[in-house]
């Protein structure tokens, strides 16, 4: 199967990419979040700025059905 990172569309809470994030690592979305968080208090805003650059640069997954990745073991 060929991986490919995408920001989310049904797993989101601001533009998608930790919910895109933990699909392709097949983690839960809220420990990515939570890692975000953490990382972002710890790195003085710089975390900030790379989501929104990540936003801006990962794709949004297409509509193209329902699946949600993570039958895909």
């Amino acid at each position: 199967m060929n991986k490919k990172l995408t920001r989310s569309l049904t797993d989101k809470k601001l533009t998608g990419l930790c919910g895109g994030l933990a699909r392709y690592f097949k983690v839960d979305a809220t420990l990515v979040r939570l890692i975000v968080a953490i990382a972002t208090i710890f790195s003085f805003g710089t975390v900030v700025f790379l989501y929104i650059i990540g936003s801006l640069i990962v794709p949004q997954e297409s509509y193209g059905g329902f699946d949600d990745g993570f039958n895909n073991y």
